[in-house]
């Protein structure tokens, strides 16, 4: 009777205008090769985030998507938002 708990990447999707980066993540429970029970974690990566500790998976999909064109129309709606605010 062996139980093993294990995590993997098993969603990411690029959505939205800034090109965010979503990641789900699933916690898997499973007895003898049986699965008991599965849940999950999410999280965004977005343009002006820092990367570094991400998957290969996802800083591959960050090199591509992530341009300093589509970092630069982030940044600039960031500001306009804050002003907004105001």
């Amino acid at each position: 009777m062996a139980i093993t708990k294990r995590t993997e990447q098993d969603k990411i999707e690029v959505v939205g205008e800034f090109k965010n980066i979503q990641v789900r993540t699933a916690t898997v429970i499973e007895e003898d090769g049986v699965e008991l029970s599965r849940s999950f974690h999410r999280h965004t990566v977005a343009p002006d985030a820092d990367s570094s500790g991400e998957s290969a998976d996802v800083k591959a999909m960050v090199a591509q998507f992530h341009t300093d064109t589509v970092k630069a129309a982030h940044k600039k709606h960031m500001e306009d938002s804050a002003k907004s605010m105001e």
